[in-house]
This record gives structure tokens, C-alpha cells and sequence, in this order.
């Protein structure tokens, strides 16, 4: 049996080609953080963990004729997972009447899988020993001005880039907004006939992007290249057959997910 269980189900091919194409969909529409960061993988669900490189730091130490590699650790990448039920009264009408079975609700687990995968790009998880984009140790940091008035988007944000420069970062650069201040750049600059937003994005080129899992006033610019940071992947997001509980059945969206920050000063956070 495979490690989603779906030999355990009742469920036609055709209703598990379904449930997949509902999630990717679902999933495609509400992932930010693969839009820009590299994927490293999927590498398959019994990989249980990976190397993370602090790549200004990782040499091999030599004592007492034993050899370790330092700026090196090995962390255990994380199962993301979200829980829904289809009713079988529900399947077996949409087999006797011929309708498609509605699959919203798996939608939505792929949805929330999303958003929890977003968190933990970005803020990690202190409890648990994950760091996030804006939460890891040694990243920049730097002051924010009131991206409502005037240039100080645009000059945050260049000034950003222009650190990044001075600490050996060439790009390309990323931009993430939390959505208020995303929607605070959609004004018309004085004099230039151009929107803020659009002028910022000619500082990217075009990379700029939004999430809700940010809250209000953050944002952070990164170079997203593969050397500095990617995603490792696992088991890609999938549906999984859990068990048939009071006559309905009980599936998971789940995933093995985990970022890994390999130059902490490719990361400015905006404060």
C-alpha cells in the first residue's frame, strides 16, 4: 500500500484524477512563496531530512583526526496537513444522478495548506526550531518610512537594494508586501504619470508580490536565488485517503515542506 493510502478507498480513478486537479488548482492560486523561492525537489516522502548550508561558513574542521563539517545542520522537514470530509451520500447521488462531485471542500484543505506553508516560509516557527524569512538571525534589517506619502517606497526600497549590493548580493531581487501596504502603493506618483508600485517594480523586474499571511506593514525584499536560499520539497501537496468514519470518508492534504536560508544577508525586512 502506497503512503497515501488511496487502495484503502472505495474511490474511482476518476474521482482521485478529480480531488488532484481541485488541489493543484486550490493550491496554485494561494502559494506566494513558490513563486519566487527555487524548489528543491520533490525528493519523495521518505526523505525525513536536510542539510542546510550556511554557505559563507560551511568548510570542513579537521581534529584529532576527525573530520566534521562546520556551518553545517541536518533539520527534519515538516508534514503541513489539513483534514475534510466528503459525505457518501453525497458520492453515491453524483454516481446515480451523473453530476460531478463537489469538491470544495477539498479545495479549501489545499487552500489552508497553502497559507500554513506561506506562514512558515516566512515566519517559521520559533517553537519548533523553523526560521522564516522574517524572523531568521543575522538578516537585515532596516528602518521603514510611510510608504503612504510620497517616494518612500521607492526609496526604501532602492536603498535596500543597494545594501544588498554592498554585502556581494548581485540579484535578482524579490519583493513580498503584506496587503495593506500593497494596496498604499497603488497611487499615481506626482510628475511621473507612473503608479508607485510600478515604478518599484522596475527596481525588481516585476518580481513584487503580495500575502495575507504577512498581517499589516511588513514587507521584505530577498534574492531568491538558488545559492541563497530555496524550498525543499518532500511529499508535494496531495491528497490522502484517511479512513471511512460514520459512513463518510475522511481524506488529507498534506505535504513535507521546508525553507532553507543558506546567506542570511540576501534578506532585508522591512521594520
Amino acid at each position: 500500500m502506497s503512503y497515501l493510502s488511496r487502495e484503502a478507498s472505495t474511490f474511482s480513478d476518476k474521482l482521485w484524477e478529480d480531488i488532484d486537479a481541485a488541489v493543484i488548482e486550490a493550491a496554485r492560486r494561494a502559494l506566494v512563496g513558490r513563486r519566487f523561492l527555487h524548489i528543491f525537489g520533490p525528493l519523495g516522502i521518505g526523505v525525513n531530512y536536510i542539510a542546510i548550508d550556511d554557505v559563507d561558513e560551511v568548510d570542513e574542521v579537521s581534529e584529532k583526526g576527525i573530520i566534521t563539517t562546520k556551518g553545517r545542520k541536518y533539520v527534519e522537514i515538516p508534514t503541513i496537513y489539513d483534514d475534510f470530509t466528503l459525505l457518501a451520500k453525497d458520492l453515491e447521488n453524483s454516481e446515480k444522478m451523473g453530476f460531478p462531485v463537489d469538491l470544495s471542500k477539498a479545495m479549501a484543505s489545499a487552500e489552508a495548506c497553502a497559507l500554513k506553508e506561506d506562514r512558515l516560509i516566512f515566519y517559521g516557527d520559533s517553537e519548533l526550531g523553523y526560521e522564516g524569512l522574517l524572523t531568521a538571525e543575522g538578516i537585515n534589517k532596516v528602518a521603514k518610512k510611510d510608504w503612504s506619502e510620497g517616494e518612500n517606497a521607492f526609496i526604501d526600497v532602492a536603498s535596500a537594494i543597494e545594501l544588498l549590493t554592498e554585502n556581494g548580493i548581485y540579484g535578482p531581487y524579490a519583493l513580498v508586501l503584506s496587503l495593506d501596504l500593497y494596496m498604499q502603493l497603488q497611487r499615481l506618483q506626482p510628475g511621473t504619470g507612473l503608479l508607485e508600485i510600478d515604478r518599484i517594480s522596475k527596481l525588481v523586474d516585476g518580481r513584487i508580490y503580495k500575502s495575507p499571511v504577512l498581517g499589516k506593514g511588513k514587507a521584505v525584499l530577498v534574492s531568491p536565488e538558488s545559492r541563497n536560499m530555496d524550498l525543499v520539497i518532500g511529499q508535494d501537496m496531495a491528497a490522502a485517503y484517511l479512513e471511512q468514519k460514520d459512513l463518510n470518508h475522511v481524506l488529507r492534504v498534506l505535504e513535507t515542506v521546508l525553507l532553507r536560508i543558506k546567506r542570511r544577508k540576501a534578506i532585508v525586512v522591512f521594520e
